[in-house]
């Protein structure tokens, strides 16, 4: 029998209440999908915070470098329509 290092690694997103968002709650070996789902409930949910659990092989997952950050994110700067500062409000509208 293989060790757990052996086991894929996982990422965990919990949802704590209805309406929010899911957010990472860390991660685990698991030999597949349903036992990292049952291994996340046991080990991020102990005490009933959660409502909804996602686990996501961490292969699957890609990510930004922060070392790219300015070259990566820098296109957007460039279009000021993009931010509601660039419009104006016309005269007369209350609520926009």
């Amino acid at each position: 029998m293989s060790g757990s290092t052996d086991w894929p690694l996982w990422e965990v997103f919990v949802r704590s209440r209805r309406g929010l968002s899911h957010t990472h709650a860390g991660s685990l070996h698991a030999p597949d999908a349903e036992m990292a789902l049952r291994n996340a409930r046991d080990l991020y949910t102990r005490r009933n915070e959660g409502v909804s659990i996602w686990v996501v092989p961490s292969a699957s997952v890609t990510a930004s470098s922060p070392d790219e950050k300015d070259p990566f994110f820098a296109p957007a700067a460039d279009k000021p329509y993009r931010h509601p500062t660039f419009y104006e409000i016309p005269e007369g509208v209350r609520h926009l």
